[in-house]
């Protein structure tokens, strides 16, 4: 048996959590524990030796309670501000054992067991998220591997990004690495940032209060940071709501603001981060779940929480702003009705919401702020750490997938797809065969035609199950990159309600509608302005056709 390998727990598909077990020769290291049962380590007495906890977060941190509960001496060990977070994990419990976890310093290599040390990097992603280097120095060579965590090389507005510059040339001979975003590309996140902002001015303006599902840590404070300092919201008279469970997250942060970044410390000392009622944007504590609508309102709460309750009976109309790509996994869940759909308290609460949805009191929008790292990030992480092994994890099937199939990494690295109860061998040293990579390129063919282009493909991609989404709308954008066509699904934002909620009305329908013009939308106000249409088609700014005699050209206006 190798002296080097890996047994997962759990490897982070969809909403599954992380549990990994490492063995670097005679040592078992469980690198972080976001399982919800933990009867898969209860077959040995001790299940490990030591636990490293990369963040806070509950998929990767969610056991550790329970796991220091049924083994109190096993060592935990994280970075200090994550040490501080993880009791945010169980708000329902009265107390927290103080030796729950142990905190490493940054940078520091740490002896933790004889011959066995670990040390921390900043990930980025979340306050106190750690990347970790652990080596084992073995009676032959030594061992060493490389867990990245959640990672995000970008700087957010709380966390500055994980110092690639220092694990340059690292050369592990493993590295754990996630790939939530697979293959994806997405704007930097400063651009993000601005469209947010723009979003929410131009909601805000238009007198619509705003409701910001979040977690618990990370998304939430960034957005009450984000509404405090950025330039459109400066003197603007409105008030941000935090619920109890996203402002525990944010005292918390206040307690540790000597651990945060020098610019996100000055501003602290001009003004208050989080809680103000003397500068403009007020920010307030949600109490008894009761809020004033004396001025336009943005909550932010967790998205667990009935945060409903704030959209019914309201004088002002709501907009709901969904992060991306959550609010995709969403909707998936509001589709995926071969199993009973899902109970997930977000949507359920979404549900409740089908009467308010329907008549426009209360819209459905998306918005892009991430915290991991999209494709580029993520080669360009391997590039520079040059491991022999790689292994995916934390992210949907498909997505991990592609990474696997990229030819620059499989060119480069022996690359690895874990599955839960799969142990993973790593030999070193010896001949590897890469293993055929998932066939992720389908071949087909295009036609011209009276009506157009028609582009034919296989039958098979039909069961990746992303092809729900794609196809969900019936309506792609085609654009030039280079010599390349590309195609993407269209993003529905405005018709996100339908679905989550609804089935389209077959009486509001683009066949009825005064808009769709030679089967294509002259509406502006559409998020299908200017696309082909189904004659079944719907969407929000549905209009009847006109009567006899209206003027032909009012459709354009």
């Amino acid at each position: 048996m190798s002296d080097l390998a890996c047994y997962p727990y759990a490897v982070g598909h969809g909403r599954e959590g992380v549990c990994l077990q490492m063995r670097l020769g005679p040592y078992r290291v469980l690198l972080d524990c976001g399982l919800s049962d933990l009867s898969p380590l209860m077959s040995d007495l001790t299940p490990v030796d030591l636990v490293l906890c990369s963040h806070a977060h509950p998929d990767h941190a969610r056991g550790l309670l329970e796991l220091h509960q049924k083994f109190p001496q096993l060592p935990v060990f994280s970075s200090e501000v994550t040490s501080q977070l993880l009791p945010l994990n169980w708000l329902d419990v009265p107390e927290i054992p103080l030796d729950l976890c142990r905190a490493l310093p940054w940078r520091t290599p740490v002896e933790v067991e004889d011959k066995l040390t670990i040390q921390l990097w900043p990930a980025g992603h979340l306050p106190g998220a750690a990347c970790m280097l652990i080596t084992y120095v073995g009676p032959q060579r030594t061992y060493t591997v490389f867990y990245t965590g959640d990672f995000f090389l970008s700087n957010s507005r709380l966390v500055e990004g994980l110092p690639l510059e220092e694990l340059r040339g690292l050369k592990p001979d493993v590295l754990i690495v996630e790939g939530s975003y697979g293959t994806a590309r997405y704007l930097h996140r400063r651009q993000q940032e601005n469209r947010l902002a723009e979003k929410i001015q131009r909601l805000l303006r238009s007198g619509r209060n705003i409701l910001m599902p979040t977690p618990t840590l990370g998304l939430g404070q960034d957005l009450v940071t984000l509404l405090r300092s950025h330039h459109h919201f400066t003197g603007q008279d409105f008030t941000v709501w935090v619920d109890k469970t996203v402002a525990a997250g944010c005292d918390m942060y206040l307690e540790l603001m000597s651990y945060f970044p020098s610019s996100v410390q000055n501003f602290a000392r001009h003004q208050p981060l989080f809680w103000d009622e003397r500068i403009l944007p007020r920010v307030r504590r949600i109490t008894n779940s009761k809020v004033s609508h004396e001025a336009p309102a943005i909550i932010i709460g967790h998205r667990s929480a009935n945060l409903s309750i704030y959209c019914r009976n309201s004088q002002r109309p709501w907009t709901i702003l969904l992060a991306e790509p959550y609010a995709a996994s969403i909707a998936n869940l509001a589709l995926n009705t071969e199993h009973g759909g899902d109970n997930s308290p977000i949507l359920t609460w979404l549900q409740s919401l089908t009467d308010e949805l329907e008549s426009g009191q209360v819209q459905l929008e998306t918005y892009q702020l991430v915290n991991h790292c999209d494709g580029i990030g993520t080669t360009q992480l391997i590039h520079n750490l040059r491991p022999q092994h790689v292994l995916f994890v934390h992210g949907a099937p498909n997505y991990l997938a592609d990474l696997a199939n990229l030819e620059e990494l499989q060119s480069r690295y022996q690359l690895h797809l874990p599955s839960v109860g799969k142990l993973v061998e790593l030999p070193l040293g010896d001949t590897f065969v890469q293993p055929e990579a998932p066939e992720t390129t389908f071949s087909g063919e295009i036609a011209e035609t009276p009506e157009g282009v028609q582009v034919l493909l296989p039958e098979e991609l039909t069961l990746d199950p992303r092809w729900r989404t794609f196809s969900d709308t019936g309506v792609i954008q085609a654009h030039w990159q280079g010599d390349d066509l590309v195609l993407q699904s269209v993003n529905q934002q405005e018709l996100l309600k339908d679905t989550l909620l609804s089935a389209s009305s077959i009486q509001e329908s683009c066949q009825r509608c005064r808009h769709q013009i030679r089967q294509r939308c002259w509406n502006v106000r559409s998020p299908l302005y200017g696309f082909k249409v189904t004659p079944d088609g719907y969407c929000p700014s549905f209009e009847p056709k006109a009567e006899l005699g209206d003027p032909p050209g009012e459709a354009f206006a």
